[in-house]
């Protein structure tokens, strides 16, 4: 359903804010920065066929058109949200001309944004700077495969897939989601750690202008987090669902 939300909606941006809490253990509690994933081609566009009988081709498909997009909106997303870097994620020294190509339309895109700077990174070598010293991004754009496994490293750099919001991004519309999934092992228990789709409706309101009501809502989280009384059992803590939501409810309520 998710895919097919992306491709009938386009939306092309796929966005995961990685950003340290408060009171959460994690090997880089400093951490923030964005990855921004190209959502609609790649080898996600699921072209796929049996050439003989014991081998297969999966086609990887890269254009001018979905690259050009996806750098313009880094920048942009760099640009205004007060970033000074963009890192653009490839394979170019093995894929010479799919991730060539993409590498080629993100230094064109970058020449209109002078004021930021932008540099590139091999996909191996930078999974291994984000393990070792993930400081040194800010904004990385990548294709789609690449920003599916980076995203989740660094969801593990913060904690895991429990504290990780996201957004896919079109012209016409957006979709907001909690990049875990359902997680129906755990269904009714009152167990679940609803952070993730708390940061991701957190997202949503300020994409669509509601800033008050977003950083209210942003405030008194981190209060909670800051405080560590009512936290998720995944967090060390001992509350239910229920339990971690009302206490921020009574923080946005105590600052009303």
């Amino acid at each position: 359903m998710n895919v097919g939300l992306r491709k009938a909606l386009d939306l092309y941006a796929n966005v995961r804010p990685v950003k340290a809490l408060p009171n959460v253990e994690c090997r880089y509690p400093e951490l923030d920065l964005v990855i921004i994933r190209e959502n609609t081609e790649g080898l996600y566009s699921g072209l796929e066929h049996i050439v003989v009988p014991g081998v297969v081709e999966s086609l990887k498909i890269i254009t001018e058109k979905a690259s050009t997009r996806i750098a313009k909106y880094a920048f942009e997303h760099a640009r205004d949200n007060g970033r000074k870097k963009v890192t653009a994620v490839h394979k170019a020294n093995i894929m010479k001309v799919s991730d060539g190509l993409f590498l080629e339309c993100f230094y064109k895109v970058a020449k209109d944004f002078p004021e930021l700077e932008a540099d590139d990174k091999i996909i191996d070598n930078c999974c291994m700077q984000l393990v070792m010293r993930p400081q040194q991004f800010e904004v990385l754009v990548m294709e789609n495969l690449y920003g599916d496994i980076v995203s989740d490293l660094c969801a593990g750099l913060i904690g895991g897939l429990g504290l990780a919001p996201g957004a896919n991004i079109g012209e016409q519309g957006a979709v907001f989601e909690a990049v875990h999934g359902s997680a129906p092992d755990i269904a009714g228990q009152g167990i679940a750690n609803p952070t993730a789709i708390l940061m991701s409706g957190i997202m949503m309101l300020r994409h669509m202008g509601e800033m008050d009501a977003a950083q209210r809502a942003e405030t008194a989280m981190f209060e909670v987090f800051t405080e560590g009384k009512s936290l998720t059992r995944d967090l060390g803590g001992t509350a239910k669902t229920n339990e971690f939501a009302r206490a921020i409810v009574e923080k946005i309520e105590a600052a009303s």
